[in-house]
């Protein structure tokens, strides 16, 4: 969803609260595709504090499913985001890349509600997820889940780069 932040800053009005849907689909991020669970609308506050100058807030819940870095399971994680920028249309593009201010979500006053929920949820991604903290993973030999049942696979399965130390011991172990 697009707000035209220009409406806002020309009205009378010198706070406007706005109720915006989100309107991604999925999250995608480094070639996988996130599925939303639950996404509620922002509730944006834009407060202008001087000429050309305007304080957006606002904030949301969602929740995206998230895969287990052990067994693969989908892990609904929660998000709650609260979103405080301080917009300066004084600005030139010069100043923004001086000021390392990137401000994708903008587009002259446009504020693309979506980027913005996008970035947010970027920076609040998760390094790893996992369905328990003893998850037990998945059978590196047949794939099995080892939270839903057990194999009978060796799982003696060494590391390939040890092969030529393994070796000499099997070689003493025959004298």
């Amino acid at each position: 969803m697009i707000i035209q932040l220009s409406d806002i800053m020309s009205g009378k009005d010198k706070m406007k609260h706005i109720e915006a849907p989100i309107e991604l689909n999925q999250f995608k991020l480094d070639g996988m595709e996130y599925e939303f669970v639950k996404k509620n609308p922002v509730a944006f506050c834009f407060t202008v504090t001087g000429e050309k100058r305007m304080l957006v807030e606002g904030k949301t819940s969602l929740s995206l499913l998230i895969p287990c870095g052990r067994c693969l399971d989908d892990v609904e994680i929660p998000f709650d985001i609260e979103i405080s920028k301080d917009l300066d249309f004084n600005n030139t593009d010069a100043d923004r890349i001086k000021e390392l201010d990137e401000l994708n979500y903008i587009d002259g006053y446009n504020l693309d509600v979506d980027l913005l929920i996008f970035d947010e949820i970027l920076v609040h991604f998760p390094l790893q997820v996992l369905c328990s903290e003893d998850c037990k993973g998945i059978c590196k030999v047949c794939g099995t889940n080892l939270n839903k049942e057990s194999c009978s696979c060796d799982q003696s399965v060494g590391d390939p780069r040890m092969s030529a130390i393994q070796d000499i011991f099997k070689n003493f172990k025959e004298v």
